[in-house]
C-alpha cells in the first residue's frame, strides 16, 4: 500500500478513541480494499463484525473492553449475570465467558473474539434494572448487581449467587435469609432492590 494510506490512518488516531467502524472509515475515504489489508497487516483488530480496534494507535485496550466490544456488535446486549457483578466490583475473579442478555426475538449474530454466553429474556424482564456506563471508547448497558444476584438464583445458579452476595459485602447473613424477609426490614437500598427483584421474578431458595 502506498505510503499515504498509512499517514491517512495515522491522522484518523486523535479523532477515534481506538475503537472505528467500517461505516466512518468509508467516510474517511478508505476503501474496504485498504480496511482488509490494514488489519492483515495488523494495524487493525477486527473486533466484530464492522468494527475495529486501531491497535497502530498505541494504545491499551480499557479493562472492560469486552463489554464495550460486546455493545458495538450488538447495541441492544445487556451485561448480565457474574459479568454484570465483575464489571461492579461485586465479584473478585473475572468469569471465563462474558454473559450477554438480549431480548427472546433478538437473533442477531454475536461473533466475538472471546466467549461469550448469550441468555434471552422475556419483553417483561429484558429491560429492568439496566443501567448504561458511558467511557471514553465506548458504551454499554448492564443490569445492576441485586437483578443479577436473583437472575443467578432465578436460573438455578445459587452457587454463584450466594459466592457473589458474600463478595459484595451484604454483611454476614446468607442469601436465603434475606431473601425471606419482608420489605420492611430492609434498611438499605440495596437490600430493598434484592427484595423487590425477588418478588418481581419469582425468586425462591428451598
Amino acid at each position: 500500500m502506498r505510503t499515504s494510506t498509512y499517514c491517512k490512518l495515522e491522522s484518523l488516531y486523535p479523532k477515534y478513541a481506538g475503537y472505528i467502524g467500517t461505516r466512518e472509515f468509508l467516510a474517511e475515504g478508505f476503501t474496504n480494499r485498504q480496511i482488509a489489508a490494514l488489519a492483515e497487516e495488523g494495524y487493525l483488530e477486527k473486533i466484530c463484525h464492522g468494527y475495529y480496534w486501531m491497535i497502530g494507535r498505541g494504545d491499551s485496550k480499557p479493562s472492560d473492553y469486552k463489554c464495550i466490544e460486546a455493545s458495538l456488535s450488538n447495541p441492544r446486549a445487556v451485561i448480565c449475570l457474574e459479568s454484570a457483578c465483575f464489571y461492579q466490583g461485586a465479584l473478585k475473579q473475572e468469569p471465563k465467558v462474558l454473559a450477554v442478555a438480549t431480548e427472546r426475538t433478538d437473533r442477531s449474530a454475536m461473533k466475538m473474539n472471546f466467549p461469550i454466553e448469550r441468555h434471552y429474556f422475556s419483553r417483561n424482564y429484558y429491560p429492568v434494572a439496566q443501567k448504561k456506563v458511558n467511557t471514553a471508547f465506548g458504551s454499554y448497558r448492564i443490569y445492576d448487581v441485586e437483578r443479577s444476584i436473583c437472575d443467578l438464583v432465578r436460573l438455578g445458579r445459587k452457587e454463584e449467587a450466594e459466592i457473589i452476595f458474600s463478595e459484595a459485602g451484604y454483611g454476614t447473613q446468607p442469601l436465603e435469609r434475606i431473601l425471606s424477609m419482608g420489605n420492611e426490614a430492609a434498611e438499605q437500598e440495596r437490600y430493598r432492590r434484592l427484595l423487590k427483584y425477588a418478588e418481581l421474578f419469582r425468586v425462591r431458595i428451598v
